[in-house]
């Protein structure tokens, strides 16, 4: 049986990135992180880690997340004001969905539960 062990995001800048989801997540590095590589942790202990990778290009990576809230508007004011963004995007009617972008543009969506 296989399992979800980390998700590997892609990003320009470590300590941006590193600063951004550990804030938006509740998590924690798992250990000092290097120049192009770290992982975070729940700070609770249980989850999928999620590891930050350093690339080159600034364009945007083919990955994105799917956050779950119980309530997704504060969950959205709070990760724009850690620096997430809204994404320009058509929404079908009755989406229970947010797209955003972390700092460096990499998509997210905030899920209503």
């Amino acid at each position: 049986m296989l399992a979800i062990g980390s998700i590997v995001w892609g990003v320009e800048d470590i300590p941006r990135a590193v600063a951004f989801w550990s804030a938006a997540l509740h998590y924690k590095l798992k250990r000092p992180a290097s120049e192009d590589w770290a992982i975070l942790i729940p700070e609770s202990g249980a989850g999928i880690q999620l590891s930050l990778s350093k690339v080159s290009s600034p364009k945007a990576r083919r990955h994105h997340i799917d956050l779950f809230a119980d309530d997704q508007a504060a969950e959205v004011e709070r990760l724009l004001a850690l620096g997430a963004t809204r994404k320009a995007w058509r929404y079908p009617a009755g989406a229970d969905y947010v797209v955003l972008q972390d700092p460096e543009g990499n998509p997210f969506c905030v899920v209503q539960r």
